[in-house]
């Protein structure tokens, strides 16, 4: 009996050697494999997101040529047809029964007390402070985009391993039912088998569902499905200290720079305020041409009466305001209340920075020290299912036992692949609050990157009230073309309790 307990056991080993290599070589190296560089430079060009924030800029843009007209020449015409139904003059000696007159007017700020130079300085701020949040959502994006690719590459090794426990169990609870038919296990042995199993198959399940959804994101992130993803590559330039990091940060973190950015934005607008109280000057033009068509009359006769008339005017336009009901001191207590949020709104932003830098960098250490851990209790727990089993063998250690070194080898396993994703994730996420996580730090070369200072050295000192451009399209890509993503495994193999042998399961 012993001797066919051994042979037993052996079988037993062999088969799950097997099934484990079977489903390794499932998960092995693809033929073709997308990488992390694909996946950003993809939703680079084609993610919403981005490209609506790039068009945000463009809005920021356009106030600029919109500050500049203020101060620029204002030229208009009225052009006025007249009836005369009634005039009381028409029995005098001039009289006319309609006209036509023709009024060009061209004016010309000449001082409005600082209200335009500070308004076009404050938008060229703002234009600054906007492409300081391009970079924070670019960088956002991206951190996104690392976090899905990183899920993805988790939940599959998460998937694959326990598709291999499932394996594993199927062949223990086989074995233990070999070894209740021969009387050298009892039936709770072989419940503990099944119940271990059942439990395997729902976490496996449970896996399956949250590969799916992290594909999906994926796809809401890139645009495109992922296929065999890539291990990515290392991060570079990762600081040795949290202080470095918050040193960096602090000159680069573009969240902090736009917030400084608009602070200097809402100085401005408080200095335009003060224009609201003191006096403006306009120089202006205007000419008239006035025409009675023939209808002009002397005593009653048109012959040799001038039908026409112009005339022309140049002067100057001061506007004193002595009083407006309170107005100016209110938008300026108001701009000086901007101001304040303003500088309230840039100390949040440093203080965000530095506690974003400093928590990314501590995440970002403690999952390296994971990993390390992770990597010892999975070389521990191997050495320890393998002992158990050999244990078994001689009647030391129970099947229980042996599930739970099972177990226990599983979850070290999974939790080196979640460390290792934390890691990655969390480093990524120290690159962006240092403001290193950008198109431009990443050597993206899809093509050329975005510049937005070439729509705004368009448009900056444009000044044709007919140069627009034409309609736009949109740019980003639809995902509603994408297939419903799955989580495929190997079929399940069913050990039928009654006829004792394998069948393929549905």
């Amino acid at each position: 009996m012993k001797f066919n307990r051994k042979y037993v056991l052996q079988g037993h080993f062999l088969r799950c050697a097997a099934l484990s290599i079977g489903i390794a070589a499932c998960f092995g190296s693809p033929v073709y494999a997308d990488t992390l560089r694909e996946a950003l430079e993809s939703a680079y060009a084609t993610n919403p997101n981005l490209t609506g924030a790039r068009a945000g800029q463009q809005v920021v843009d356009e106030n600029v040529p919109l500050a500049k007209a203020q101060g620029r020449p204002n030229a208009s015409a009225s052009v006025n047809y007249i009836e005369n139904i009634y005039d009381s003059s028409s029995g005098q000696a001039f009289s006319n029964a309609r006209s036509v007159s023709v009024g060009p007017t061209i004016q010309v700020p000449l001082y409005s007390g600082g209200a335009i130079k500070n308004g076009i300085r404050a938008a060229e701020t703002r234009v600054l402070a906007g492409r300081e949040n391009l970079r924070a959502t670019e960088s956002s994006l991206f951190s996104s985009v690392v976090g899905a690719y990183m899920d993805v590459i988790r939940d599959e090794s998460v998937v694959s391993l326990n598709r291999a426990q499932v394996g594993v169990l199927q062949v223990n609870l086989q074995a233990t039912r070999d070894r209740f038919e021969i009387g050298d296990l009892t039936r709770t042995d072989v419940a503990q088998s099944e119940a271990r199993l059942a439990t395997a198959i729902s976490n496996m399940e449970s896996a399956r569902a949250n590969l799916i959804r992290s594909k999906e994101v994926y796809i809401q992130l890139v645009g495109k499905a992922p296929e065999n993803l890539e291990a990515p590559p290392p991060l570079p330039n990762l600081p040795e200290a949290p202080d470095m990091a918050v040193k960096i940060a602090l000159e680069n973190n573009p969240d902090l720079a736009a917030a400084k950015k608009q602070y200097e934005a809402s100085v401005l607008d408080r200095s335009s305020a003060n224009a609201s109280r003191l006096p403006s000057v306009v120089g202006f033009t205007s000419g008239t041409y006035n025409n009675t068509l023939g209808s002009a009359s002397v005593g009653g006769r048109s012959a040799g009466v001038d039908q026409s008339s112009t005339s022309a005017q140049v002067g100057v336009r001061v506007n004193v305001p002595l009083f407006q009901g309170g107005a100016p001191a209110a938008q300026i207590r108001q701009a000086q209340a901007r101001v304040s949020q303003a500088q309230e709104a840039e100390i949040a932003a440093e203080r965000d920075t530095i506690a974003q830098t400093r928590a990314s960098y501590a995440s970002w250490r403690a999952s390296m020290e994971v990993i390390t851990s992770s990597e010892r209790a999975v070389s521990a727990n191997e050495l320890s299912l393998e002992g158990v089993r050999a244990e078994n063998t001689v009647g030391n250690r129970t099947i229980l036992d042996i599930l739970n070194a099972e177990q226990e080898l599983l979850n070290s396993k999974v939790n080196l692949v979640a460390a290792r994703r934390n890691a990655y994730v969390a480093g990524f996420s120290l690159l962006a609050a240092m403001g290193r996580a950008e198109a431009r730090d990443l050597g993206l070369e899809s093509g050329p990157l975005y510049d937005p200072s070439e729509y705004y050295d368009r448009v900056e000192n444009a000044w044709n009230d007919w140069s627009t451009g034409d309609d736009p399209a949109a740019k980003a890509t639809r995902t509603i073309d994408t297939a419903p993503q799955t989580a495929e495994i190997e079929p399940l193999v069913d050990f039928s309790a009654n006829k004792g042998k394998m069948k393929r399961s549905k």
